[in-house]
């Protein structure tokens, strides 16, 4: 109960089934117990549907990127039949999809690759949504959960083998069975069984570096700002209070960039996975 009552960082990096919100009878933090549904049952296995803090956060990143897309949308078409420029909203947001569109995903995927924009898109603001909700008080970072992270990477990695599977037909089996069709038979045989594991590897690791890499990004910044937060408390002295704090201020203008960049980063290696499956077919 002790390690417990000083463990400081563990019960904000880890999800719950428990929200907090502002309070003032009990300190500054009051927790809401989130409902609790019965688990299904399939056979011997019991999944639990409950919705968790980071469910929810999730659900309120998706919320913010349709309001904030409805929003803008709504603004740059009222000033498109006024015959006015873009301006506000419409304006940073129409400047931010065409830069992502123009400059990061049609030369990254390819000819024809107006197709994929929409999810590239949405992914890249989803991913900055939620990383971004961990900076705000009372808010929790979805991304620093693996198995967000690994959602996203299964959702990415089946995008991109359907890509690859539309653009090279049949052949899109010679991205899985390493088969050189300019060698003779007998080094086809002997070669398949050695590289064709390491096509399969190789294929895998893409959804695994997406997954890992924002993972451990979004919950490094976190751990290193509660852990300096917490040596307030654990000197327990008011000489220290200004070191960590200032240093705590440096590390959370550097997570947003961190956030920024994370979701940028997910949105372009999707792109450049799509981009060279696709490539294959010409």
């Amino acid at each position: 109960m002790i390690a417990d009552a000083k463990d400081f960082i563990t019960p904000h990096i880890t999800d719950s089934h428990t929200l907090d919100y502002p309070c003032f009878h009990t300190g500054f933090v009051c927790e809401y117990e989130l409902p609790r549904w019965k688990p299904i049952h399939i056979g011997n296995f019991a999944l639990d549907i409950s919705p968790t803090r980071h469910v929810v956060m999730l659900w309120v990143a998706a919320l913010l990127c349709l309001l904030f897309t409805l929003v803008a949308l709504r603004g740059h078409n009222r000033r498109t039949r006024e015959g006015k420029a873009p301006s506000g909203a419409g304006n940073g947001f129409e400047a931010i999809i065409l830069y992502l569109r123009n400059e990061i995903i049609l030369p990254n995927v390819g000819a024809h690759g107006n197709a994929f924009v929409p999810y590239l898109l949405t992914v890249f603001f989803f991913v900055l949504f939620a990383n971004l909700l961990g900076l705000v008080p009372y808010g929790a970072t979805a991304t620093g959960n693996i198995s967000v992270t690994a959602a996203l990477a299964i959702v990415s990695f089946i995008v991109i083998e359907v890509a690859g599977m539309r653009a090279l037909g049949k052949g899109y089996i010679n991205t899985i069975v390493f088969w050189p069709h300019d060698m003779s038979l007998g080094m086809k045989l002997f070669i398949s069984p050695i590289l064709t594991p390491i096509e399969i590897i190789g294929k895998l690791t893409k959804p695994f570096a997406l997954a890992i890499r924002l993972f451990a990004n979004m919950i490094s910044g976190h751990v290193v700002l509660l852990a300096l937060i917490s040596l307030i408390f654990t000197f327990a002295t008011w000489i220290l209070v200004p070191l960590p704090i200032a240093m705590a201020l440096a590390i959370s203008g550097l997570e947003i960039f961190v956030g920024f960049l994370q979701a940028f980063i997910f949105m372009l290696l999707t792109s450049v996975f799509i981009g060279l499956i696709r490539e294959s077919a010409h």
